[in-house]
């Protein structure tokens, strides 16, 4: 899950901009995933799309235009918010962009400090700031400490344990394999057992106690977080 770090997609062809932007980006605590064209964006949102934050999406681009890529993002019935970024003057593709669902455009040459506070902004309203904390019941976890409250107690929660339950949580109600775990909270690298996610799980509902019903087997398919 990137460290638990938002996640931005970042999706330009201008080589420069997109190194620079990434500089800015990373030294504000954001995970990067990149794309030069309009394919490779594609690509890289649907292979993560239930860990990106927020695309920023140039529009002129190889492939498929930004628009193209943004039709196909909310085609999927993603939410996930977009800024688009357009060339000065361009109003027109302002407004179609608009029409077709960003939540914002930036005009280049792009000012450092406006794009992170239109960032800041749009994850503030989507419930992705960075004091961001996930309730579920008896359990509170602090996104951005890296901490979790059980029961008004502090539980101590080794890293994957939180990846898991904090994965677990924002999709609730909604079954997982054990591949589908360990490709979103381990990652597509990971080459361990599978059954690692049996043994966490396993811990977690210890650490859960009388609530570690909320974590549901589905018999011959995988888990299901449930409250």
């Amino acid at each position: 899950m990137f460290d638990n770090k938002r996640c931005v997609l970042l999706v330009d062809d201008e080589v420069k901009m997109v190194r620079a932007l990434k500089d800015l980006l990373v030294s504000k605590g954001f995970h990067i995933l990149v794309a030069y064209n309009g394919e490779q964006a594609l690509d890289e949102f649907y292979k993560y799309n239930t860990q990106i934050d927020i695309v920023l999406l140039d529009v002129m681009m190889p492939v498929y235009n930004g628009f193209e890529v943004l039709a196909e993002i909310r085609k999927s019935s993603s939410n996930v918010p977009v800024i688009m970024l357009t060339a000065k003057g361009e109003e027109y593709d302002q407004l179609k962009g608009f029409n077709l669902g960003i939540d914002d455009y930036i005009v280049k040459p792009i000012l450092p400090t406006l794009l992170i506070a239109r960032i800041e902004t749009i994850l503030k309203r989507v419930g992705k700031d960075s004091s961001y904390e996930l309730q579920a019941k008896e359990i509170t976890l602090n996104i951005s400490k890296r901490t979790a409250i059980f029961n008004d107690k502090d539980l101590e929660l080794k890293k994957r344990e939180f990846d898991l339950l904090y994965f677990l949580i924002i999709n609730k109600s909604i079954i997982f394999t054990r591949e589908q775990l360990l490709d979103n909270v381990w990652g597509y690298d990971f080459e361990g057992d599978i059954r690692t996610v049996d043994t966490h799980i396993k811990q977690l509902r210890i650490k859960l106690e009388d609530k570690s019903s909320y974590i549901q087997t589905i018999y011959r398919v995988g888990y299901s977080f449930e409250i």
